[in-house]
């Protein structure tokens, strides 16, 4: 069987996938810490300031992760074919019959898995679609709760939250929702790339999938 190589991931994709990765890893980490500390209290009276370095690297990571949902926004609407968000939702034949066959492969249903794409698989962006926009609300809990001075952010997210405890709340839930995410992410990733000869974790690297000649 013949495989030809094929560009799918631009530079700017990939450098969101990691920014997003890097920056949760980095938030749910000072994130715990900041909600509950595991250092000792005195600490903070050194020059070592434990609870003021979390917080600030927490800052860091949140501008790093929201920058990666503008950049995927972006691409949503100025990507190449496979990163546009027309070829990812089910709102086409295609699209619909792609849904179908991954659902059934994911419970084992079936053995046949839809290979008529280069891109996302539609189950898969779907999901992307839908952390995405989770990410909207995480960053704008994440400005409410950091810029109680700041007039616009505080009218705004009291007009979603109702109250800085709420937002907290729903900061603290949605990041167990990317936990989960990234859990079963990896998971699948794996799964898809010993099942499929694509280069599937490759590609994240490189840009570049393997498909059927015949595949567009």
């Amino acid at each position: 069987m013949t495989y030809e190589k094929h560009y799918v991931w631009s530079i700017l994709l990939r450098l969101y996938h990691w920014a997003m990765a890097g920056s949760i890893v980095a938030l749910s980490v000072t994130g715990f810490y900041i909600f509950n500390p595991w250092t000792l209290t005195n600490l903070e009276g050194t020059g070592l300031f434990p609870m003021m370095t979390m917080r600030y690297i927490h800052i860091l990571a949140g501008y790093l992760f929201t920058g990666a949902i503008a950049a995927r926004i972006f691409l949503f609407i100025f990507g190449n074919r496979q990163e546009r968000i027309c070829d990812v939702l089910p709102i086409s034949s295609r699209n619909i019959k792609n849904l179908i066959s991954t659902l059934g492969a994911y419970m084992y249903l079936t053995d046949h898995h839809d290979e008529d794409r280069l891109g996302h698989n539609v189950l898969a962006g779907m999901t992307y679609v839908t952390t995405i926009f989770v990410g909207l609300i995480q960053i704008i809990a994440g400005f409410y709760l950091w810029l109680p001075e700041s007039s616009f952010w505080q009218k705004f997210g009291d007009m979603i939250f109702g109250s800085q405890q709420f937002g907290r709340y729903i900061h603290h839930l949605l990041m167990w929702y990317f936990l989960l995410f990234a859990l079963i992410h990896i998971y699948l990733v794996i799964w898809n790339d010993l099942k499929n000869p694509d280069g599937l974790v490759s590609s994240i690297f490189t840009g570049n999938k393997f498909r059927h000649r015949e595949v567009k």
